[in-house]
């Protein structure tokens, strides 16, 4: 079987290395992909929203699943696309159609979702540009912090969680009327701060069946004790040590069988991952958003957990027999630590050549922003490499990532030493 996976980052690259153990995968490709898919995949150089290009490639290659990995091309839609096109209608695709992905398309529209289907989640409301005055008011009937999100797509940087009032005013105008985060702000919905602890469930679905993933908790923000901007993910562990079998049966019951019903009565086909944020209040679950796709660096920790073989995996979600399945998951913990750039997550430099990754010894390193120039590897983004490792226990996993990180060198690296710190 040919696969093309459709990514660039840590996330792709893990799936292309889980990908490449099946016997069956037969060649992969990644597109773009970066130096660390390069190991096991042909890499080309396409753009993920170049439909033309991707449609291109599957029919010359004979390409047979197409897996793909970011949020982008799922909100543009093209899983519909190859739906449409009478010589791509017999290749898989792992991800949902356009009106699923507005899950994460649009946060007004997910949390409507979750009214409809009694899914528990902060109390909302959601305003424009030409409502921003009952948007104050509603900002003054709440008690803070005050939660402000874009609506739209904003590569997980357009939610501001702030204590001062007036500052809200005026972070909402700065998004309604000054297009703080583009298209995005246009609508932005402001929601009731909720107090806890945070953790993603990550479900397979065929549409009918599931599949619970291993939990995962990830950390945002720059700084250690979570401080300073938030970022794309520093760091993730899986499991959770706090999600035990009856907080899992609570997310199940509440969460995860009121999600896929709910895609089923609404007349919602969806075939990929279903990536639900959570918090823990008290101790009851509820939704803080929805995303379409596997997080990241999530993915770094989740996915090796798994024992399945991945190609028939995917193939049970494209066929719609995933109640066959049985999961096999890893009994370990798995970490994973980011390096990024140095100035990451505002302005940073390029083109750093990366040493020692040749030196890492028992974990695995999956390259999220990263290039090949002639015999080097360099650094080509924010995010540049996460290390991975299993352990007995979180602390034994993280011990290992931190001990390979040491061996690891580019000008700027800077990693958080304290993921796990909350745990």
């Amino acid at each position: 079987m040919k696969i093309l996976v459709l990514g660039s980052g840590g996330r792709e690259h893990t799936f292309v290395w889980k990908l490449a153990q099946s016997e069956k995968a037969e060649k992969i490709y990644a597109a773009p992909g970066n130096s660390g898919t390069a190991e096991f995949a042909e890499n080309v150089a396409l753009n993920v929203d170049d439909f033309q290009g991707i449609k291109d490639l599957v029919i010359n290659e004979g390409i047979d699943l197409v897996v793909v990995g970011p949020e982008n091309p799922l909100v543009n839609g093209i899983h519909d696309f190859f739906e449409k096109e009478v010589e791509l209608q017999t290749v898989a695709v792992i991800g949902p159609k356009k009106l699923a992905a507005t899950l994460e398309g649009s946060k007004e529209f997910a949390k409507e979702f979750m009214k409809r289907h009694n899914i528990p989640t902060a109390a909302y409301s959601s305003f424009t540009s030409e409502s921003i005055k009952a948007g104050y008011e509603f900002l003054e009937s709440l008690t803070p912090p005050y939660v402000l999100k874009a609506d739209g797509l904003a590569a997980g940087k357009g939610v501001l969680i702030l204590q001062n009032l007036e500052e809200a005013k005026k972070e909402l105008a700065s998004m309604l009327l000054d297009s703080k985060f583009g298209n995005a702000s246009q609508t932005v919905v402001i929601e009731e701060f909720l107090d806890g602890i945070e953790l993603s469930c990550f479900v397979l679905t065929d549409g009918k069946d599931y599949k619970i993933l291993p939990t995962a908790k990830d950390y945002k923000r720059i700084g250690e004790g979570d401080t300073g901007l938030n970022t794309g993910g520093m760091g993730a562990i899986s499991p959770v040590p706090f999600a035990d079998e009856s907080f899992m049966k609570k997310i199940e019951d509440r969460v995860v069988k009121p999600t896929v019903r709910g895609l089923q009565q609404d007349n919602i086909p969806y075939q990929g991952f279903i990536f639900i944020g959570l918090i823990k209040v008290g101790d009851n679950p509820k939704v803080i958003e929805y995303n379409v796709r596997m997080g990241d660096p999530e993915t770094e920790v989740v996915i090796p957990r798994i024992q399945n073989d991945f190609v028939e995996l995917f193939q049970a979600v494209a066929q719609g027999r995933l109640g066959d399945v049985v999961l096999k998951v890893d009994k370990r913990s798995a970490t994973t630590v980011m390096a990024v750039s140095g100035g990451y997550p505002g302005a940073y430099e390029k083109n750093k050549e990366i040493k020692g990754i040749d030196q890492v010894d028992e974990s695995i390193v999956f390259h999220a922003g990263t290039k090949e120039q002639g015999n080097t590897v360099v650094t080509n983004g924010g995010r540049v490499l996460a290390v991975t490792s299993f352990g007995n226990s979180f602390n034994d996993a993280l011990s290992r990532s931190y001990d390979n990180l040491k061996k690891i060198s580019f000008e700027g690296i800077y990693y958080r030493k304290d993921i796990g710190f909350d745990l």
